[in-house]
């Protein structure tokens, strides 16, 4: 029997983009158009002259389709990035980080964000503090937070990304 992390590294288990994502899902016509005319029928109940946004509907992506990305740190796959009915922004990436290196400067993000871990040693920065986090291992960095990560592991580490942005997230 498959372990949860076992059918999230061969699938994507998420809402995904139906109209701004970078990969095709593997999903029916009937979800797309459910989305759209869901989003059509939101404007027209408010009285909203905008045209309608596409928002983000159920779809399955498939890790091995996803369009791979080489970087100077390693890999990266984009999943899925839009608006939902409840979230203003939901977004999804795969990153690949060779060992030894940072994922980046340390920085502050306004959005929460979740990070798992599929493979490899993570060293987890936040705000000043490091936590160490192997495989099946969950990182959440709370809004506002100054982060980074390092692989302090001798093997390529490999973790998904989620974050979002709602109507309380800081916008600067």
């Amino acid at each position: 029997m498959w372990t949860k992390l076992q059918r999230i590294s061969r699938f994507i288990f998420l809402p995904a983009a139906l109209a701004s994502c970078k990969a095709s899902p593997d999903s029916s016509a009937a979800t797309s158009s459910a989305a759209t005319s869901s989003a059509a029928t939101s404007s027209a109940a408010t009285g909203s002259s905008e045209a309608p946004r596409a928002l983000l509907g159920s779809a399955v992506y498939e890790l091995g389709k996803l369009p791979v990305e080489k970087t100077d740190k390693g890999e990266r796959r984009a999943v899925f990035e839009g608006q939902t009915a409840t979230l203003d922004k939901l977004h999804a990436h795969i990153t690949t980080l060779g060992p030894g290196l940072v994922s980046g400067e340390p920085r502050k993000h306004l959005q929460e964000e979740v990070i798992i871990v599929k493979e490899g040693t993570i060293e987890a920065n936040f705000d000043g503090q490091a936590r160490i986090a192997g495989p099946g291992s969950v990182i959440f960095f709370q809004s506002n937070a100054v982060t980074f990560l390092r692989n302090v592991g001798t093997t390529p580490a490999t973790y998904y990304v989620v974050y979002y942005y709602t109507p309380l997230t800081p916008k600067g």
